[in-house]
């Protein structure tokens, strides 16, 4: 009989993907989502899939049982909230109550997804997993929440013995990303012409399949309580655009903005979302988080585990197709 894995966070972007990887390694895969969630994405992908909540201890030991490994990729993954503190609580407490389950529930190994928002960018270099945020130096409340639930993870090792690998993806893209996430919305946005000009900051971008193929990595060679950065390119926000439009045949962006008198935009942006409830495009933290290239190494992971990402191109063409034919660029 195949081994029992389950995976928290199954229908959102990365958790499907994670999960298609290990159906197609052959593992018996239980899903964990939520009554709210969409189940498009794990429909029909040939795994069991429950009702469960990570902040709720009781559920998941019910989807634990019988487990071998858990997958623990589920997250509040918003960067504004009406109310903050709820984000750092979800992700503290939903990773206090799934790691709690698991540990009573005997899992042999323990896959954690932190985040690449836990590390400290540097400037004029790629970072490493050495280069560590405290909880003084992070901006925004998930970020906050990231590093709270990862240092509870490493904790809970160090004291307890909880079999847990940690890997951080950076920011990935590609298909299936059904929310979308923030980066797939620059890249919706990109697409249909409504971003005419950019401001100065990059990212590594990494194709979510390339994400998930790293998570199974870091189960087969993962060190319990290491952590190995699961990136692909770094790259400006001005070439991510130019690529973007090269595949929308759109003329790329040429205008680049100070953050300055973005910041109006940006309360304004946030005061509407008060009243609507819906993530604003722009936030105050972001910009101030665009003061940073955020670029980071994926060089422990290459060595350690063998990892390997494709150009980050492809990536943005599989999301670009995907969103295409589902309906996003209307």
């Amino acid at each position: 009989m195949a081994d029992r894995v389950v995976v928290t966070g199954a229908s959102g972007f990365v958790g499907s993907a994670v999960a298609r990887a290990l159906v197609a390694r052959g593992f018996d895969v239980r899903a964990v989502l939520r009554s709210t969630s969409p189940r498009s994405n794990v429909e029909n992908i040939g795994c069991e899939i429950v009702e469960g909540d990570m902040r709720d201890k009781p559920s998941m030991a019910r989807a634990l049982q019988g487990a071998r490994y858990l997958f623990h990729v589920a997250a509040d993954y918003r960067l504004w909230a009406r109310d903050p503190g709820e984000i750092v609580r979800n992700n503290l407490e939903g990773t206090r109550a799934t790691m709690e389950a698991a540990s009573e529930a005997g899992v042999e190994k323990i896959v954690y997804t932190s985040s690449v928002a836990t590390l400290k960018p540097i400037e004029g270099h790629s970072a490493d997993e050495t280069s560590r945020h405290d909880e003084r130096t992070v901006i925004g409340a998930y970020k906050l929440s990231k590093v709270v639930a990862e240092r509870l993870v490493e904790k809970m090792v160090a004291e307890q013995g909880l079999p847990a690998t940690i890997v951080s993806p950076s920011t990935p893209i590609g298909p299936r990303d059904i929310r979308p996430t923030p980066t797939g919305r620059i890249i919706v946005e990109a697409a249909t012409g409504k971003m005419p000009a950019f401001v100065d900051t990059g990212l590594n971008l990494v194709h979510v399949d390339d994400v998930a193929e790293g998570h199974l990595l870091a189960l087969d060679k993962g060190e319990i309580g290491e952590r190995y950065i699961l990136g692909g390119e770094d790259v400006t926000l001005q070439q991510m655009l130019a690529v973007i439009a090269g595949l929308a045949n759109r003329r790329p962006p040429r205008v680049k903005l100070p953050r300055g008198p973005l910041y109006p935009l940006a309360y304004a942006a946030e005061t509407v979302a008060r009243f609507t409830n819906k993530e604003p495009f722009i936030t105050a933290d972001a910009l101030n988080m665009s003061k940073y290239r955020m670029f980071f190494s994926s060089d422990k992971a290459a060595r350690a585990l063998g990892y390997k990402a494709r150009p980050y191109r492809e990536g943005l063409a599989d999301a670009m197709e995907w969103f295409g034919r589902e309906g996003y660029l209307q």
